[in-house]
């Protein structure tokens, strides 16, 4: 029998066709399937930098004076505030901004860990953000977190995708946290 005969009859019958559309379907189907799963997983990743940059305002903002002891053991919980996710990537940076009378926002002191380095003591400080949180004669913390997620499925995400996230909390027991050691 000859191959095209061959092929002819396996067009011709029912499960020649249900097979040929399966085999045109499957590899779509199943992009879509690791792709909503790797959405959802990058989703939660994104989630959980949030989480982590939060509670470790938190704490911090919770205390009128820190060491960096202390501090390293709030980043301790921010790694794990990212579990089940690797913590490699993971950068967290936690400061102390003060403004002046003349609205000048300096650097109190700043902790990192991670791929995040600390800002420099008395450094001037920018973000657009911060002209809405912090006024004249203030203090307030920020909090950021920084964490580079990388897919299980080089296919759909070939390449790492970098999320930032950053909060402001004004100090709860006092008017300013102070580190000791910083």
């Amino acid at each position: 029998m000859s191959r095209a005969r061959l092929v002819g009859r396996w067009v011709e019958s029912a499960r020649g066709i249900a097979a040929l559309e399966f085999a045109l379907l499957a590899p779509v189907l199943i992009l879509l399937y690791f792709g909503a799963v790797e959405l959802t997983q990058g989703f939660m990743a994104q989630q959980r930098v949030s989480h982590t940059a939060s509670t470790v305002g938190d704490l911090v903002s919770q205390s009128s004076t820190l060491t960096t002891d202390d501090i390293a053991d709030i980043f301790s919980v921010g790694q794990t505030t990212m579990y089940p996710y690797a913590t490699t990537t993971l950068g967290m940076r936690v400061s102390s901004v003060s403004e002046d009378a003349n609205g000048n926002a300096m650097v109190a002191w700043s902790e990192a860990s991670g791929v995040l380095q600390p800002l420099s003591k008395n450094a001037p400080y920018s973000d657009a953000n911060l002209s809405n949180v912090l006024s004249a004669n203030q203090t307030i913390i920020v909090a950021q977190a920084q964490y580079a997620y990388s897919s299980v499925f080089s296919y759909v995400l070939p390449t790492p995708i970098t999320f930032n996230e950053t909060y402001y909390l004004k100090p709860r027991l006092s008017t300013s946290v102070t580190c000791s050691d910083c």
